[in-house]
């Protein structure tokens, strides 16, 4: 039996393709209004006239236009085109993952619906990975934590070591070096040599 493969698994933008345009904005996972048109293959202009249009369907946790500090900070990070050369003369609109699947009933096509059921998908890979993520940071910790502390055994260990070793080694000596007896003298001596040896 055949698995039957749906329009949107045959569409050409990788998940992974739309992972990479999905930004951390006020805390809040967001694509771009300019990457979305392009992914939907129409105009930006024209993607942000049907939001306007629609204004009502967009609330700000669905959609939010950026600071003119988010855009610079976004502008430096993906090297978007300038004001003034040809780039973008407003600031751009932020969508979140509510969003992205509001627009595919605004724009009204099957390809706003297909990329939107992708992009849902990619948004979906993306909190699966973070979680993923966090996931083993928390085991790198532990794992880091359980070193520092045989770390601190094995420097106990090494400097026990070294102490029985130091020991060791004068008793070593002292077996090495020849015994000097006490022998009794002949003749007349004096007994006060003897007590200061």
């Amino acid at each position: 039996m055949e698995k039957k493969i749906s329009p949107a698994d045959r569409l050409p933008v990788p998940v992974e393709t739309i992972t990479r345009r999905i930004f951390v904005i006020r805390g809040q996972k967001v694509m771009l209004d300019s990457d979305l048109a392009e992914l939907y293959q129409v105009l930006t202009k024209n993607l942000n006239l049907a939001v306007r249009r629609n204004a009502d369907r967009f609330p700000e946790d669905f959609m939010f236009q950026l600071t003119e500090q988010e855009a610079e900070s976004l502008r430096l990070q993906i090297a978007t085109s300038n004001v003034g050369r040809g780039g973008r003369r407003y600031l751009p609109y932020a969508f979140t993952e509510h969003g992205v699947a509001m627009l595919s009933a605004v724009l009204n096509s099957d390809r706003a619906v297909l990329m939107s059921i992708v992009i849902v998908r990619a948004f979906v890979r993306m909190r699966e990975l973070l979680a993923t993520h966090k996931d083993l940071a928390q085991k790198i910790e532990k794992l880091e934590a359980g070193q520092k502390h045989q770390a601190s055994v094995i420097a106990v260990v090494a400097t026990e070591v070294s102490n029985l070793a130091k020991h060791i080694n004068k008793e070593f000596k002292k077996l090495r070096e020849p015994r000097r007896r006490n022998k009794r003298r002949i003749g007349f001596y004096d007994r006060s040599e003897d007590e200061k040896k």
